[in-house]
């Protein structure tokens, strides 16, 4: 019994000299708050690099709620640090900051998470669902500056030479954001003709003419747009890839705008031609048909069945040029992010 009281006396007397080492040494003080946010950033900077590598954050929710629960780990441990010499200021600065960082996590981020669902069908809500995120890291990063000026002003109060006055995570932080908004700007033009040709692509399936020529020549715009914005857009830090690759995929789209899907609304125009022409002889008797009538079916029978089979072939041309320009994208899309936001994991 003796010895437990002992031991737990040590324990007490070891807690209470550390507590005293951290209100009385402004260095250790910050090296507290600092070690307490050591693991919340670290998953902070994984969930950040994984966002920036799938553009799919449902794909990483896990790693949302890990970071939740991180967050929530720190604000346990700097709510019990002490204040130093009365001063609070450092000690508030950090529980401000990571009850945003909560905020944004439990909140900002689950609603990014439900726009995901929405965001690829249109254009406005795709723009829509980028923005927020955009501004979401746009406020997280401005608090980790917030956070990153209390410990400068802390230092200073205290006479502290701070080795480097910017966090690991600010740093990375200004490293995501610029290249999110780089990467968001090329992306929606990408995006813009993408869903634009798929949708042509519903208007084929229900041979909607109408809404083929109407979604054709919105391809062409869109893709005429998007090259004259790529030509006044800078590379990233030298690096050209994603743009390339997005002018090659648009140069594609406006190619099928113009030359192969014309092609398309040729063979719909003869076959509505033939149908209605057959529709015309068949409802006359065949004592009221006259050569002119019979020339002309002749005809369209002809124009039709040349057309199906080079209708086919355009077919199969325009569904490779698909394959080969989304295989190009994705493929100029991860070296990019690869070579820019390197793999972060906690």
């Amino acid at each position: 019994m003796n010895r437990i009281l002992l031991c737990l006396l040590l324990t007490l007397m070891g807690l209470a000299l550390k507590a005293q080492d951290l209100s009385s040494d402004p260095g250790k003080y910050m090296d507290a708050i600092s070690t307490a946010m050591t693991d919340m950033n670290k998953t902070y900077m994984a969930y950040l690099s994984a966002t920036a590598h799938s553009h799919r954050a449902r794909k990483i929710e896990k790693m949302r709620q890990q970071t939740l629960q991180s967050i929530t780990d720190c604000r346990y441990k700097i709510n019990g640090l002490p204040y130093f010499k009365g001063d609070n200021s450092l000690r508030q600065s950090s529980i401000d900051y990571v009850k945003l960082c909560y905020s944004v996590f439990n909140e900002d981020y689950a609603h990014i998470v439900n726009m995901e669902e929405i965001a690829e069908q249109s254009f406005d809500e795709m723009e829509a669902y980028l923005l927020l995120q955009e501004k979401t890291n746009e406020r997280i990063r401005s608090a980790a500056d917030s956070m990153d000026l209390a410990e400068k002003t802390f230092a200073a109060k205290y006479s502290i030479h701070l080795i480097n006055g910017t966090s690991e995570l600010s740093q990375k932080m200004g490293v995501a954001e610029k290249l999110n908004h780089y990467y968001n700007e090329v992306f929606l033009l990408f995006f813009k003709c993408n869903w634009q040709d798929e949708e042509i692509t519903k208007a084929i399936n229900k041979k909607d003419l109408k809404n083929i020529e109407q979604s054709r020549n919105s391809l062409d715009n869109f893709a005429t747009e998007g090259l004259k914005a790529l030509d006044t857009l800078r590379a990233f830090e030298g690096d050209a890839t994603l743009s390339v690759a997005c002018a090659g995929a648009l140069k594609t789209y406006k190619h099928m705008a113009e030359v192969e899907l014309p092609k398309v609304e040729d063979f719909y125009l003869k076959q509505d031609n033939f149908e209605k022409l057959k529709a015309a002889l068949d409802a006359k008797p065949q004592s009221s048909r006259t050569q002119q009538d019979i020339d002309s079916y002749n005809s369209a029978v002809k124009d039709v069945n040349a057309s199906v089979n080079a209708y086919n072939q355009q077919g199969t041309q325009m569904n490779n040029d698909r394959k080969t320009l989304t295989d190009n994208w994705n493929n100029a899309e991860k070296s990019f992010m690869d070579a820019h936001m390197p793999h972060y994991k906690a």
